[in-house]
C-alpha cells in the first residue's frame, strides 16, 4: 500500500444544498470550541466526561482533529486516532452542534476521515454507546457493521459497541 504523511493538513470543501462545508485542521482556539461542542452534548453528558477531559482529549497530539466549518462558522468535529485499533484508523469522537444536525455535516465528516485514510489503511473503526441508538442507526447507514461490544465499559449497565468499515 501507499505510504502518505497522515500528519498532512487537508483542506476539503463539499457543499451541502445552498451551504459551504470546509473542513480543516482545527487551530487551538478551535480546540477548545470542540471541547465545549463535545461537553454539552450527549453521549458526553450521559457517559459524565468532564471538559476538563475532552478538552485533553482534544489537544492530545497523537490524535487529528478537525473542524467542519459551515459558511466559515465552525459547526462539527471530528477527532480521529491514525493508529487505532490494531494499527487500524479509529474515530474517537464526532459531534455536530445542536442547530446543524441532520444536515449531512456528520456523514460528510465520516466521509472525509475514511477519504483521509484510504491510502494507508483498508480499516476504519469507531465506537458508539448502546444508549445512543440515533448514532448506531446513522453508522449503520454509512456501511458500518457492529463487530464487538464493551459491556459495563465506561458506565454500569451500559456497552459500548465496536463498529468496523472496510475502507475501499
Amino acid at each position: 500500500m501507499e505510504k502518505v504523511n497522515i500528519l498532512m493538513k487537508p483542506l476539503t470543501t463539499v457543499q451541502i444544498e445552498n451551504m459551504e462545508l470546509i473542513i480543516s485542521p482545527a487551530t487551538d482556539a478551535e480546540k477548545i470550541w470542540a471541547a465545549d461542542l463535545f461537553s454539552s452534548s450527549d453521549p458526553w453528558i450521559h457517559l459524565g466526561v468532564q471538559k476538563e477531559q475532552l478538552l485533553k482529549t482534544c489537544q492530545d497530539p497523537e490524535h487529528l482533529l478537525f473542524i467542519a466549518h459551515c459558511d466559515k462558522i465552525p459547526c462539527g468535529v471530528i477527532i480521529m486516532d491514525p493508529k487505532g485499533i490494531a494499527g487500524s484508523p479509529y474515530v474517537k469522537s464526532i459531534a455536530v452542534t445542536s442547530g446543524q444536525r441532520s444536515e449531512g455535516i456528520g456523514a460528510k465528516m465520516v466521509l472525509f476521515a475514511e477519504t483521509y485514510f484510504s491510502k494507508i489503511s483498508r480499516h476504519m473503526f469507531l465506537c458508539v454507546s448502546s444508549f445512543n441508538t440515533r448514532a448506531q442507526k446513522f453508522y449503520l447507514e454509512l456501511g458500518y457493521a457492529k463487530v464487538g461490544e464493551f459491556e459495563n465499559y465506561i458506565i454500569e449497565g451500559e456497552s459500548e459497541i465496536l463498529m468496523h468499515k472496510r475502507l475501499e
